[in-house]
């Protein structure tokens, strides 16, 4: 049987592994690395390098023994003018890349690793992915989740701030959501994956945003402020930080000011 572990790396710097997670280091023979198109992509490659080097020691088929296979993740397409449907094509290719990298680079016996932002159970189909292969192998593959530090806990506490507040839940969506939805319907959101600038829409709703961009990173930014007064500063700090670096991960929370607590 071959097996495979998820493990959340959290925001990508060695010292947010949890002790899970680099015990399953450790028991791992083949990590595979999943490259992206564009700019930046040598730096994301790096981060998970850096931290195999960290707690392994040698990379590559050095004294640790473990191997590092890299591949081309493939590029969501807005071909069809279905967002649902160009979603599937996409994962329908990385399902098949999965499967791929399993049978070619993975031996019976050997245990192989991705290493994944935040925690994989939060808005990351690799797990959907996993688990559909897994249920085809016959019993011949398995995988393990391995959870990390996620982008919303380290939003809050970079912050200084709670996420829940007395008495309200907090909601987790993302972008694609907040632009569409009726505004009155946010009171405590963190939203993730929202490449479109979606908190502008909140101007003149007595809100307040708490953003930050490269979380955990030595670059880490970090913008607070009432929606109606930092938006345009946030909107040109966005613009900078990707044309600087050519990617940019970045999560906000957006909140109703309340008067009466």
């Amino acid at each position: 049987m071959k097996k495979l572990y998820l493990i959340g790396m959290g925001p990508g710097r060695p010292e947010f592994l949890t002790v899970q997670a680099i015990e399953a280091l450790k028991r791992t023979d083949v990590f595979f690395m999943l490259e992206k198109d564009g700019r930046g992509k040598e730096e994301l490659l790096q981060m998970r390098r850096d931290i195999l080097d960290h707690y392994l020691g040698e990379n590559g088929l050095g004294e640790s023994g473990y191997r590092v296979v890299v591949a081309n993740s493939p590029t969501r397409r807005m071909a069809s003018g279905d967002y649902k449907e160009d979603v599937k094509i996409w994962h329908e290719e990385k399902h098949a890349l999965f499967q791929r990298l399993i049978d070619e680079e993975l031996a019976d016996g050997q245990n192989g690793a991705l290493l994944l932002w935040g925690d994989p159970a939060i808005y990351d189909q690799t797990v959907s992915l996993v688990s559909d292969l897994v249920a085809r192998s016959e019993g011949q593959l398995d995988f393990e989740i391995i959870p990390g530090i996620t982008s919303v806990q380290m939003l809050a506490a970079q912050h200084k701030i709670p996420l829940n507040r007395i008495g309200e839940s907090i909601t987790i969506t993302t972008g694609r959501h907040v632009e569409t939805c009726d505004p009155s319907e946010i009171d405590n959101a963190v939203v993730m994956l929202d490449y479109n600038a979606s908190f502008q829409r909140f101007r003149g709703q007595n809100m307040d945003v708490y953003w930050a961009g490269y979380l955990g990173c030595p670059d880490e930014i970090l913008v607070s402020g009432p929606v109606d007064e930092v938006t345009d500063d946030l909107l040109r700090v966005k613009a900078e930080a990707r044309e600087k670096k050519g990617w940019l991960m970045d999560i906000y929370l957006l909140r109703r000011r309340r008067h009466d607590i």
